[in-house]
């Protein structure tokens, strides 16, 4: 095997966010970019020699170039074997089990998840460790240390591989498997779940819809849901991945996934509709005439996890992302186990699953998932309520209001501002972030803040702690707005701001969701004067 050594300066811009390194296509295009990202990732990592890589992504445009790419680096560098999902797709759940399930070093897995793709817009390189999980801040602050003294990449000599067949290769000493993506994480999916429950429920009439975003699940929904579960596939959409989505938005929100929301609503609605994302690890969740949040999701899965033959024993724990309602806290309360509010970021859930705090954790971006992998789980949600509604033998909508009648409802919305100009963003937030200190006892519109603060992580397990993780405001009577700059955006900078208030009444539970924050929605505007500091009348996004 002949090994070149390629020559190359440091790229100023490869710092990883919550979920590795996210750029512009063309920007990881530009010669030796992808290359020095990759060969930093490598020279950030010890003991890897002969030892097993896994590598896959979302399909998107640039996916597979980027995989012979990193072959060919890795045989370079002294790994033994990779797996390569076929044709490249591997969702980033399937990926974190196919890493433990192997034994594997780590994994790269490329994608930037939600975000669209195509030849001008957005791609992704992460990496996983051996726990399947993301890699904690020690490691991707050293790969961010070795970008900016990089100084030269290598790579070997070797064909390309036949990403269609599946198979064993060999290449200059390096064992080769393309595997089939879906195969192993199906069969995970049976030992949790009442698979005989579920294909008889189906059976009977219960129709389920799913739309796979022309993104990573396609392959696996018609696997799991058509052929194991009995799934009509005429209610499977945009089933086939594409390197651009079909030219959409692969986040399945209600903004981007309107069409199934509407039909959801409609009085011909299936039982039950979800949606997955570009790499598979996010969901939406919709009964016939009920869109159940994210937050809410989290809360009831939680609440009803024992009805799923892999969680019959209980939680161990149940965790959260700080900007995600408090509606799981009140399970777990409930249940006495431990609750866990951790910054954004899968990777802060990692220390709590390995150590057996947590069983299940989700985020409000529409991320949940449980011990069974180290990442977020889309189509896990999906069949967690499948099994749910197969047990319980009661419409969605019943479960949801029985819900709320048992823990209140907590009334939650996120507002997007996408694209802001950096500076303007940041001087909103440092604005904000200066008067916190003076905002206790303060009266914002009808509401009375009690307390504020920057939120600082302590991490139970190793003891780290990450600052400045999003600013809070919490008013009397149990209502919340919480501020932070998204790192997984492309261009510019998004501002979120989250707003939830708690309901115990159930004769209030019926309040449209804007309208039942209205007051904290102008505490927000007012505390942060997001009109005049960004120049934008309205959210981008509103979820």
């Amino acid at each position: 095997m002949m090994i070149r050594t390629v020559k190359i300066s440091p790229f100023p811009d490869q710092k990883p966010g919550t979920s590795g390194l996210r750029k512009k296509v063309p920007v990881f295009q530009t010669p030796g970019y992808t290359e020095a990202f990759i060969q930093s990732i490598f020279d950030s990592l010890d003991g890897f020699k002969g030892e097993t890589l896994v590598i896959g992504g979302d399909g998107r445009y640039y996916n597979r170039h980027v995989i012979q790419t990193a072959i060919r680096m890795a045989a370079a560098n002294g790994f033994g074997r990779v797996l390569v999902g076929q044709g490249g797709i591997l969702s980033t759940p399937a990926a974190s089990h196919l890493i433990r399930k192997s034994g594997a070093f780590g994994g790269l897995i490329l994608s930037a998840s939600h975000n669209p793709g195509g030849p001008t817009e957005d791609f992704g390189i992460k990496y996983n460790t051996s726990s399947g999980g993301p890699a904690p801040e020690k490691i991707t602050d050293a790969i961010f240390a070795r970008t900016g003294e990089i100084d030269r990449y290598l790579i070997a000599e070797i064909d390309d591989v036949d990403l269609d067949q599946t198979g064993t290769f060999e290449a200059g000493g390096m064992v080769i498997e393309v595997i089939d993506p879906v195969a192993d994480y199906a069969d995970l999916m049976e030992t949790l779940f009442d698979f005989d429950a579920m294909r008889a429920m189906i059976a009977g009439g219960f129709k389920v819809t799913f739309d796979a975003m022309h993104a990573v699940t396609g392959p696996y929904a018609k696997e799991i849901l058509v052929r194991r579960l009995g799934v009509n596939p005429e209610l499977i959409y945009n089933a086939t991945p594409l390197e651009d989505f079909g030219g959409h938005h692969p986040d399945p929100n209600l903004v981007h996934a309107k069409a199934l929301f509407d039909w959801m609503m409609a009085d011909d609605a299936p039982d039950f509709g979800a949606a997955s994302d570009g790499d598979g690890d996010r969901n939406l969740i919709i009964g016939k005439g009920v869109f159940v949040t994210p937050s809410d999701s989290l809360a009831m899965l939680a609440a009803n996890a024992h009805l799923a033959p892999g969680y019959k024993d209980g939680l161990k724990g149940i965790a959260r992302s700080m900007p995600t309602s408090g509606a799981a806290d009140r399970v777990a309360e409930k249940l006495g186990v431990e609750m866990h509010e951790t910054p954004t970021g899968w990777k802060f859930f990692g220390n709590l699953l390995d150590a057996g705090r947590c069983t299940i954790c989700g985020e409000e971006s529409a991320g949940t998932g449980s011990d069974h992998v180290r990442e977020k789980d889309g189509l896990w949600a999906v069949l967690l309520w499948l099994n749910i509604l197969a047990v319980r033998k009661q419409s969605m909508i019943d479960i949801v209001h029985d819900h709320w009648a048992s823990y209140g409802r907590t009334y939650y919305s996120r507002h997007d501002y996408e694209a802001i100009e950096i500076d303007r963003a940041n001087q909103l937030i440092q604005a904000l972030e200066s008067g916190l200190s003076d905002l206790a006892g303060r009266q914002v519109a009808s509401l009375t803040i009690e307390r504020a603060d920057s939120f600082t992580y302590h991490d139970p397990v190793d003891g780290s702690v990450s600052h400045n993780q999003g600013l809070r405001i919490f008013f009397e009577g149990g209502s919340r707005l919480v501020f932070r700059l998204s790192g997984t955006g492309t261009s510019g900078a998004t501002l979120r701001v989250y707003m939830e208030r708690h309901e115990p009444d159930p004769s209030r539970h019926d309040q449209e969701t804007q309208a039942a924050l209205a007051p904290v929605i102008e505490a927000a505007e007012t505390l942060a004067e997001i009109r005049k500091r960004t120049g934008r009348e309205a959210p981008t996004v509103i979820t």
